[in-house]
């Protein structure tokens, strides 16, 4: 089998400028491209710095209605620190870090509800 890699995730959206500003300005992603596919659609494509996988920021799947997207999971090396940079941007994750011996966890949505979990490494036990 020749597949070697995920490129880009779809993320269902209702509102494109809404949910760039949210990926990009908050989220801290890099914009990849924001470009016209016809007269009523873009692609907008986002990633984490430094990932080979994308984001696709879409509205024209009509099977994918906006927020019915469930585990985008984003890692971080810095659980606390990164939720204190995404609350600086005006955006709080309300839900607590749920610390696990496999990592740790937050959970939250995005503007249209598409379920996002933010995961670190484990707490070192030394």
């Amino acid at each position: 089998m020749a597949i070697s890699r995920v490129e880009v995730v779809s993320v269902p959206v209702s509102d494109p400028d809404r949910a760039k500003d949210f990926y990009v300005n908050v989220l801290g992603m890099e914009l990849l491209q924001d470009m016209p596919m016809d007269a009523s659609t873009r692609w907008i494509q986002v990633r984490p710095p430094g990932s080979e996988a994308s984001i696709a920021l879409v509205t024209w799947f009509p099977s994918m209605a906006p927020g019915s997207y469930k585990g985008l999971v984003l890692e971080t090396p810095d659980m606390e620190s990164t939720v204190a940079e995404i609350a600086a941007k005006g955006f709080v994750i309300g839900s607590e870090i749920d610390d696990q011996p496999w990592g740790r966890f937050v959970s939250f949505d995005d503007p249209d509800g598409n379920g996002i979990v933010l995961r670190a490494p484990a707490r070192d036990a030394s």
